[in-house]
């Protein structure tokens, strides 16, 4: 198990460095042609919050959510990376004897790799070499179902593999059914710099029109005051859970990582009456490629359009202040840190009962943190609570009205759409005190006696 952590905290473990423990991870993953890989993973931790091993069981995940089986994991500490390597000429070839005694397919680095590190590591090493970036957008290879989400991989996978086309060979071909193994579509080995460009700036042509055609959606949503509420969050917390939960959806929801890649979006009500969307988006990870970002801003402009985000946490981790800090990172990106947040902290089922009692308490009556836990159910009844409360949009007013008792389509609608708190009959009439959205409100205005 080789890993690279940088800074003074490994200036002061140099005896640990010596002392770099190697361990046999015997995973079986089941990859989708019923092939495993086997990758000897080395773990090089960039600067960021997450210690050594979370930084490693996170990036173990990653792997599997590729289909890969670890054959070995190395953790190294050193002061500074190696301009050529990363991990030194020193670590290199004792990754290289295990690389050959393990018959690993693969090396994958949890850090990005300059191009001159990865031609080096390429030259040095038997079998082939990925870092993080790489193998994060396999993953969205491997998940991409609609159109649009193979659009706005590919476009990714070709924004990262210009600078490092050199010495690629076959491998930017799609043939293969391993990790890294997934390229980028119609560019193959063979491809020159200039066609490579063509093929980017017509994918981002068909992206434009996908933004489009979204824009055109979200304008004729509009014409009706239905507000929008984002799931945002990081990856595997459950988002796709909550959503099937609140909406009675059955998208897929997976223990794997970036399970979800496209929108989804579903009505539901709240307990005013209220209608809104909601929207389940990708998830959000630690140093997400940037060219991921930039590829997916048709998709996570749904963010941008959302009137509440929900961020949703996983209440078990023990890593969770550093994955709110991510996730809030990329929203800034994003420029929707100002917009109205709820914190979900969900998983809750998985604490003990002193530590659920404690948060689900915490959260009654608030509009900025609530628990809940997307897989039993509990909690979703005071978020829903907690959502009404955040929207500013077709406010929940309060009226009384006296409507004509022929007036049927009036008198359902007023049961369909608002609570009703009193009712009364005087003679033809029925006095009625409801509450409901001011876009229904508004249709009641002849017979409206007060509002407050």
């Amino acid at each position: 198990m080789v890993g690279v952590e940088f800074g003074a905290r490994a200036r002061g473990n140099r005896a640990a460095q010596m002392g770099a423990r190697q361990a046999a991870v015997c995973a079986e993953l089941s990859a989708p042609n019923s092939e495993a890989n086997e990758a000897a993973f080395v773990q090089a931790r960039p600067s960021t919050e997450l210690d050594a091993e979370e930084s490693m069981a996170e990036f173990r995940e990653l792997v599997a959510s590729a289909s890969g089986v670890v054959v070995a994991e190395i953790l190294q500490r050193r002061p500074h990376p190696d301009p050529a390597t990363l991990i030194g000429a020193g670590k290199v070839e004792e990754i290289a004897g295990i690389a050959a005694s393990t018959e690993a397919d693969l090396v994958l680095f949890d850090h990005d790799l300059t191009p001159t590190q990865l031609r080096n590591l390429d030259k040095a090493l038997p079998c082939r070499v990925l870092d993080r970036t790489q193998l994060i957008l396999d993953i969205f290879a491997r998940h991409a179902r609609t159109r649009e989400g193979q659009l706005q991989v590919e476009l990714a996978q070709l924004d990262y593999m210009l600078p490092r086309l050199s010495g690629k060979g076959k491998l930017m071909s799609q043939l293969g059914g391993g990790i890294g193994t997934r390229g980028p579509g119609e560019t193959k080995l063979e491809t020159d710099r200039r066609q490579i460009k063509r093929r980017i700036d017509h994918l981002k042509e068909e992206l434009e029109s996908v933004r489009r055609v979204r824009k055109q959606q979200r304008q004729r949503r509009e014409s009706v005051p239905v507000p929008t509420v984002a799931l945002v969050g990081y990856t595997n917390a459950g988002k796709s859970t909550l959503f099937n939960q609140l909406t009675g959806a059955q998208v897929l929801q997976s223990s794997k990582m970036f399970a979800t890649l496209d929108p989804k979006l579903r009505a539901i009500e709240l307990p005013s009456r209220r209608k809104v969307l909601l929207s389940d988006t990708v998830g959000f990870i630690r140093n997400l490629p940037h060219t991921l970002v930039t590829s997916f801003r048709a998709t996570l402009e749904e963010v941008a359009q959302a009137e509440v985000l929900l961020h949703i946490r996983d209440a078990a981790s023990t890593y969770g202040e550093e994955q709110k800090t991510q996730v809030e990172r990329v929203l800034g990106e994003l420029d929707v840190l100002t917009k109205p947040r709820i914190e979900v902290l969900n998983k809750i089922d998985l604490l003990d009962e002193h530590e659920r009692d404690g948060l689900l308490e915490r959260g009654k009556g608030q509009t900025s943190e609530v628990a809940v836990s997307a897989r039993t159910g509990e909690g979703t009844e005071a978020l829903l609570e907690a959502i009404d409360r955040a929207l500013h949009i077709d406010l929940v007013l309060s009226v009384e009205v006296r409507v004509p008792q022929q007036e049927g389509a009036v008198l359902a609608a007023i049961e369909a759409g608002m609570i009703v708190h009193s009712r009364e009959y005087e003679g033809n009439f029925v006095r009625l005190t409801v509450s409901g959205p001011a876009s229904l409100v508004g249709r009641l205005r002849q017979y409206r006696l007060r509002e407050e």
